[in-house]
């Protein structure tokens, strides 16, 4: 069938029926409205996709994985052949740490980026950086970062070598305000994408790949708005006998309509003329199953999200303990391969390649996701200053507390010994070293029988 056919035939029927009174071109001959509305879209019998933010379990997992990520700070660390230490702070550290740029905190930042991600398949960050010259060549600084909207952006691949290099891939950013485009290379943007990427070099959104099952979840959703709006009343059949024409047909409906349609009209006695019969259609959501089928949607989109079940709202299979190994494998099987794609990006471009030969780093502190009561992590501190493991200072900063006098060192029990040492305290070398008594049974007997012989001389 041929759709622009189909829409003509619409709208010519429309406008033979204008003066019929209710049609659609009197309703909306008042006022206008655009080609992308829901009243164009019906004049031409197509309807407007539903929005997938519109849907509650797909705006849930957006929201659980960007507030998860926005979470954790990032922090700046050295590799040293003393251990992991913190260096001195960065441009850039600082900028992570306090404001990626004049609007956003770091908690907005990471949460808008997420959000780009997830809902568009790709996140883009644009560097913004100034050359500061010296008096021997000069330094790239960093001044701010800037979150690009990821619908505005578009990746190019010069195959042609247009912009200066074969095979590079270019980024097109369209300000949406002022329509103007800006080309940018790979070092000036940081790209993250889903893990869903058949190219390696672009994402594919959830949304697109369970379009189907997103736009079902939300139509069952407009379903049961419709149903809230018609004051949760069912359909019903108006039985009658005589023969009536189309016109007094719409006009008997509209008059049924006007006592018990909408939720206005909920408890109210609908008058039935003589000779007819109201018959309502007993349509019953829990006979087709509908909160079932849609509880198993939800599911199906948070699994496609690697958002566990508990996190949706859905306890039904879910107790204290198992909520705790839920997280913990929210962690392991989401997070950490998200968490591990934004550190190998910004470690990339970020850092100089001076700062890289230095084994510095950024790493995003994991360990907020899993902050217990404070009984669990009193006894986890206590544990880690015990065993050498923790500085009583580190224990105390963790508590947010002020260090104390003698807390940077560490402190382990006397029983504990190196391993290779284990078992020297049961030979004659070790108890010398550990100044134990060497057989002193064998002693006593001994100065018993000096004692013994200066008698019998006696």
């Amino acid at each position: 069938m041929n759709p622009f056919k189909t829409a003509y035939g619409n709208l010519i029927k429309k406008w033979r029926n204008r003066n019929g009174g209710q049609n659609a071109i009197e309703a909306h001959a008042s006022r206008t409205f655009g080609l992308n509305s829901e009243a164009f879209l019906g004049l031409l019998g197509l309807k407007k996709n539903r929005k997938a933010m519109s849907e509650v379990t797909y705006f849930t997992c957006l929201k659980m994985l960007s507030e998860t990520l926005a979470k954790m700070p990032v922090k700046f660390y050295q590799s040293t052949e003393k251990g992991i230490i913190e260096p001195e702070e960065t441009d850039v550290s600082r900028l992570l740490k306090t404001r990626p740029n004049p609007f956003m905190t770091p908690s907005i930042f990471w949460n808008a980026v997420e959000m780009n991600r997830n809902h568009y398949g790709n996140a883009y960050v644009y560097i913004r950086r100034k050359f500061v010259r010296k008096k021997y060549g000069g330094t790239l600084k960093v001044l701010d970062l800037w979150v690009m909207q990821s619908n505005c952006t578009q990746i190019v691949v010069d195959d042609a070598g247009y912009f200066g290099g074969v095979g590079r891939i270019w980024y097109v950013y369209t300000d949406p305000t002022s329509g103007k485009q800006y080309v940018l290379s790979t070092d000036e943007v940081l790209h993250f994408k889903t893990s869903h990427s058949l190219d390696g070099i672009t994402g594919l959104p959830v949304q697109k790949i369970l379009q189907e099952t997103v736009n079902g979840a939300a139509a069952s959703q407009g379903y049961l708005n419709e149903m809230y709006e018609s004051g949760l009343t069912a359909k019903a059949v108006l039985e009658y006998t005589a023969e009536m024409s189309a016109e007094k047909k719409k006009k008997l409906v509209d008059s049924f309509l006007e006592f018990g349609g909408g939720a206005k009209n909920t408890g109210k006695i609908i008058p039935v003329p003589t000779g007819m019969k109201l018959m309502p259609l007993d349509i019953k959501l829990t006979d087709s199953q509908f909160f079932e089928l849609k509880k198993y949607t939800s599911l199906q989109i948070a699994a496609a999200f690697g958002v566990k079940p508990n996190q949706i709202n859905d306890y039904e299979k879910s107790s204290y303990s198992n909520s705790e190994m839920q997280q913990l494998s929210f962690y392991v099987d989401t997070m950490l391969f998200i968490i591990k794609q934004y550190e190998e990006e910004i470690n990339f471009k970020l850092l100089t390649p001076e700062e890289q030969d230095e084994k510095k780093y950024f790493k995003f502190n994991e360990k907020v996701l899993f902050r217990t009561d404070s009984k669990t992590q009193m006894e986890y501190l206590s544990n880690g200053v015990k065993n050498t493991i923790l500085m009583p200072n580190e224990a105390r900063r963790k508590l947010d507390m002020s260090d104390a006098e003698g807390g940077n060192r560490l402190y382990g029990n006397g029983n504990l010994i190196p391993i290779e040492m284990a078992g020297v305290q049961y030979t004659e070398k070790g108890r010398q070293k550990t100044g134990e008594p060497d057989e002193p049974e064998r002693k006593e007997e001994s100065e018993g029988g000096e004692e013994n012989a200066e008698s019998e001389k006696i």
